[in-house]
């Protein structure tokens, strides 16, 4: 394996990898580095998780040099927000021995920070083609000085109609530059616009996670599961030994949510990523997913391409994609960078039809799904789940939660401190009462405790019936009123 100080790659980038632990390059590193290096325009067929960022981003941030001047020297365009503060957060690293400054300019936002980032100097721009089409017509963002510019994953571009506004940008870049393009297909369109904006480009094409080495590093395991027990299957695979990092898909946004509320009822640290949410929201979730504070993302598809984590080893499908390509994307966030990984897809009755399509067209050789239920021993064999686990982690804080609710409820008060102080008014023990015991018996029957927890059954007892009235009227009964 190749090492990036082998590649002729600056010490200052070198170090900055290794302070990261990446030292080894992939192969689509391999082969785009040494001839991005000296100017070489790419197509690069590679999908999110081969490592092209890495692939395309350091040419641009070596040949800008270590102190570029201040003002938009580097270009690269992405389809999605989430993928844009992914490639943003690798280009920030990779400069992060330089004086050179990284922007990511996407929708959602407000537009104050970006703005002020480009006045500031920002050299390196990594933006989705709506905001930097829009900033570009508000003569805020200037590309005239761009000669590095990357189209990734373009098509994902053509996929969401962005074609033309690619076409735009392009019409503001100079026209003599260094140009890469990364694409996972390379449809028809694409090809053309390969031909239109790039200069005799090398085209290679990396091995891909997502065909190939996917199907030797996952573990695919397809089960028909009833919708009213897929929560409780998913919280015991969520217990599987060696279990880290996790993403489930839902089809709808509605779904995302509902598991992410089930999920943190059981007692995990789940967070989402999808439409309804803000994008700051998504950020936070995505940034606490990738840093640990969250083990278990649960995303739609739209959320998908920004999922660029290594230590995911479960993903898990609660509904089943629509065909073979979004199944090998979604697949593909688990068993990256040479690791081992797990895809558990859940066939609804319904959709039987949809993955004998997947299973032809990926050739599992596995037309029926298993019938599975959250009690199937096949279930804890196949992912190694202990035996007798249960779908609620005894450590979940809300599993105490209704008792403490129910003390306070009935006929106490809300800080569970003056119903000892009566019951000392009344004539008891000075002493305090032992917390909770003498509550709930307060509110249980007949007597009340002292500070040793003995019963008293003397003129206490006229108080205490007056304490369960506190609606009604008085009993008659010859004692003092309550102040």
């Amino acid at each position: 394996m190749t090492t990036f100080a082998e590649l002729g790659i600056d010490q200052d980038i070198v170090d900055a990898l290794a302070s990261k632990g990446i030292i080894d390059a992939f192969p689509i590193q391999e082969q785009t580095i040494p001839l991005g290096l000296p100017g070489q325009d790419i197509i690069g067929q590679a999908k999110t998780g081969t490592g092209k960022t890495f692939g395309f981003g350091i040419p641009v941030v070596q040949r800008l040099g270590l102190d570029p001047e201040p003002g938009v020297k580097a270009l690269i365009v992405v389809p999605t927000r989430e993928l844009a503060v992914q490639v943003f957060e690798d280009m920030d690293m990779l400069t992060s021995n330089r004086s050179t400054s990284v922007v990511a300019i996407y929708g959602g936002k407000a537009y104050e920070g970006q703005i002020d980032q480009l006045k500031a100097g920002a050299q390196i721009v990594v933006g989705t083609p709506g905001r930097l089409i829009d900033l570009a017509n508000q003569r805020l963002l200037d590309l005239s000085h761009a000669t590095e510019v990357v189209l990734d994953e373009a098509d994902k571009m053509l996929d969401l109609g962005f074609l033309a506004d690619i076409e735009k940008i392009f019409s503001k870049v100079p026209a003599v530059r260094h140009t890469q393009l990364f694409s996972a297909t390379m449809p028809g369109p694409i090809v053309a616009l390969a031909r239109r904006f790039m200069s005799n480009p090398i085209h290679m094409r990396a091995n891909d996670p997502d065909e190939g080495l996917t199907q030797a590093n996952i573990k695919h395991l397809v089960y028909r599961a009833h919708s009213l027990d897929k929560d409780e299957v998913i919280a015991r695979i969520l217990q599987a030994e060696g279990r880290e990092k996790a993403v489930i898909f839902t089809r709808t946004k509605r779904a995302a949510q509902k598991l992410v509320d089930e999920l943190g009822d059981r007692g995990f640290n789940a967070a989402a990523v999808h439409g309804d949410m803000s994008q700051e929201a998504r950020e936070r979730s995505m940034a606490a997913f990738k840093a640990g504070k969250k083990d278990v993302l649960i995303a739609t598809d739209v959320a998908a391409r920004g999922i660029d984590v290594n230590d995911v080893t479960h993903v898990i499908n609660h509904t089943i994609p629509d065909d073979e390509k979004t199944y090998l994307h979604r697949a593909g966030r688990t068993g990256r960078a040479g690791r081992t990984g797990i895809a558990v897809t859940f066939v609804d009755w319904d959709d039987v039809h949809k993955w004998a399509l997947i299973n032809r067209a990926l050739e599992f050789g596995q037309p029926e799904p298993t019938e599975t239920y959250s009690s199937s021993p096949h279930l804890f064999t196949d992912l190694d789940i202990p035996e007798g686990t249960k779908g609620r982690l005894v450590t979940a804080p809300k599993a105490v939660a209704p008792k403490q609710v129910e003390k306070k409820s009935e006929g106490q008060d809300a800080d569970g401190t003056r119903a000892p102080r009566r019951r000392r008014r009344g004539g008891s023990s000075s002493g305090a009462p032992a917390e909770g015991g003498s509550t709930e018996r307060g509110d249980a029957g007949a007597g009340t405790h002292d500070g040793a927890g003995k019963e008293h059954h003397d003129g206490n007892a006229a108080p205490r019936r007056r304490r369960r009235r506190r609606s009604g009227g008085s009993s008659g009964a010859p004692t003092a009123p309550v102040a």
